[in-house]
């Protein structure tokens, strides 16, 4: 058992609060500023059970202490929950939450996320591509944006593709970063395994950057592994995605499309989609489309979504030639003026 004076202040403070109650412990948060809470929550999560002498030495000045000789068994866990959620600011409780709620999910690095991109840009640009995508790939998309945006081109597409094959990192990997950081840098970093990457990541970076740069970074990607550069383009921009797009930019998708092209990828569309792509088009086209999609017989689901992906395709070339604005793509989701 570890005595009182090898504990760490947060450690000794969340064991005093978990003697003391939950309604106690709600008003001394109220009076903690952010970290401070987020800290001793999360030395909170990690115990249920206090052993008795540790609380006696940790209580001596308080008189009514519940552990009584049998110790404090306790679910720290639902205790900080109920804790932080009994302050009277009811925003600043569920950001809290959300925020401990993700050390628990073992979100590493959180010094990172506090520090300028620039800053974190010239920290990261000189290791290997493969340690930025894992640094990158704790992050939340609008900051990995950020950063890609500050460091050089011919590094963006090469992290850009480590993170799309990143599945999981075991602690011990995260630990070696994390040491390796902590000289620059104070780190945080949770325990359990934790998926990072992947290419809904990757996406959802993507999506977070200025217009242009995602293409830029898709092509580099493109060069080294054509499959998950479709991939990624693919969960980019749906087929259904297409009823954002304005009526001159529909037109001029689909002049483009050829009639059976249309008709087979509208098999499974939604109807706003259909009410879309007819009022963009004559409606002897559209009296036509419907019959065939009345006559048409069941078909293969992947040969309808290998039709909707190649119009996503036209609609994609398009916009970058710039004649269709495919609304919040690039740049976190320009308005249009």
């Amino acid at each position: 058992m570890k005595k009182a004076k090898h504990l760490t202040g947060a450690k000794k403070a969340a064991i005093l609060l978990l003697c003391l109650g939950e309604d106690a412990t709600a008003k001394i948060f109220e009076a903690l500023d952010d970290s401070e809470v987020r800290e001793i929550s999360r030395c909170m999560i990690n115990i249920d059970h206090v052993d008795p002498l540790l609380a006696r030495e940790i209580l001596e000045e308080f008189k009514e202490a519940r552990g009584g000789d049998i110790g404090v068994y306790v679910r720290g866990d639902e205790f900080a929950k109920h804790a932080i959620l009994g302050g009277g600011n009811a925003a600043r409780a569920q950001y809290l939450l959300d925020q401990v709620s993700a050390g628990i999910e073992g979100r590493p690095l959180e010094t990172i996320s506090k520090m300028h991109p620039r800053m974190v840009a010239g920290l990261l640009e000189n290791e290997h591509p493969q340690t930025v995508a894992l640094i990158l790939s704790t992050q939340k998309e609008d900051h990995t944006s950020k950063i890609l945006s500050e460091l050089p081109d011919e590094l963006r597409g090469e992290v850009m593709y480590r993170i799309a094959k990143i599945e999981n990192v075991s602690p011990e990997v995260i630990s070696q970063i994390e040491e390796a950081l902590q000289r620059e840098v104070g780190v945080i970093v949770g325990k359990d395994r934790k998926q990072v990457g992947g290419i809904e990541k990757v996406v959802e970076i993507l999506g977070k950057m200025e217009k242009g740069a995602d293409q830029m970074i898709l092509t580099s990607i493109e060069a080294v592994d054509p499959d998950m550069a479709e991939e990624i383009r693919r969960r980019m921009f749906t087929f259904e995605d297409m009823a954002s797009i304005d009526n001159r930019g529909m037109q001029a998708i689909l002049r483009e499309v050829s009639t059976d092209m249309l008709t087979l990828a509208l098999k499974t569309a939604s109807d706003t989609l259909k009410q879309k792509v007819f009022a963009n088009i004559s409606q002897r086209a559209a009296d036509m489309i419907m019959e065939d999609l009345e006559a048409m017989g069941p078909r293969k689901l992947s040969e309808v979504e290998a039709m909707q992906t190649e119009v996503v395709k036209i609609a994609m070339k398009l916009e970058e030639e710039g004649s269709v604005v495919i609304p919040g793509r690039g740049g976190g989701g320009d308005e249009l003026v």
